[in-house]
């Protein structure tokens, strides 16, 4: 919640500088616009806190299963947006996969319960990074990136803060809890942390975006695999 409002601050702070403010809210009352919403929703509150629970139930294990967010996003972009998807580039998918195995391999010998759910729950996160890849890329074709990437961020860091978090309190027995949380972790010392993080995390998500309306999901999704790298 902290990392993408404080990332949604910085794009803001973006646009504002490039004289691109209004730009932004008009564009949120356009259909292009409500699509990146939802693009956000579901890549920002659901996606990403899926991934963020399966890493601390699974550890590196499921770090393959969340990679296959590029072959859905690729297949996502040729059935719903006729994107190309060859041969070629195919085998780049694969080999993508089969890279990001091999890193997060050597967890797969001690698979347990709680593992298992762990990669349940980065399937979803797969299935959410490949609709949000794909769709925000046709979309960052309509309307600027950077107004569609400060779109993302404000979207997931308000979800996260208003929706996210106070239900996560709730299934925790503390749902009254959430908000002070909130006001903890925003004047601890750490925050510093997220306010690096939020910078990058708007700069690299902007790029994605930005990259998969270059060179349409396929191969945009399977260049963004190397996050499993860094990962």
């Amino acid at each position: 919640a902290i990392n993408d409002s404080i990332s949604g601050i910085w794009c803001l702070i973006s646009v504002a500088i490039k004289g691109e403010l209004m730009d932004f809210f008009r564009v949120l009352k356009t259909k292009p616009g409500r699509v990146m919403i939802v693009c956000a929703l579901i890549g920002g509150p659901i996606a990403s806190t899926c991934y963020v629970c399966a890493l601390q139930l699974g550890g590196s294990v499921i770090v393959p299963v969340a990679a296959l967010n590029s072959a859905l996003g690729a297949i996502i972009g040729h059935f719903v947006f006729k994107q190309e998807l060859n041969g070629r580039m195919i085998l780049g998918i694969l080999v993508c996969l089969f890279a990001a195995a091999v890193i997060g391999g050597t967890s797969f010998a001690n698979l347990g319960p709680t593992a298992l759910m762990g990669c349940g729950l980065a399937l979803v996160c797969a299935l959410g990074w490949g609709i949000e890849g794909a769709v925000a890329g046709f979309g960052t074709t309509l309307i600027e990136y950077n107004i569609g990437i400060t779109i993302r961020q404000v979207t997931s860091g308000v979800a996260n803060m208003i929706i996210v978090l106070p239900l996560l309190c709730m299934i925790d027995g503390n749902g009254l809890n959430a908000f002070g949380l909130l006001s903890t972790a925003f004047t601890d010392s750490s925050v510093i942390f997220f306010v690096i993080s939020g910078l990058f995390a708007g700069l690299s998500y902007g790029f994605w975006y930005k990259g998969a309306s270059m060179c349409g999901a396929a191969l945009g999704m399977t260049c963004n695999g190397a996050y499993a790298f860094w990962a």
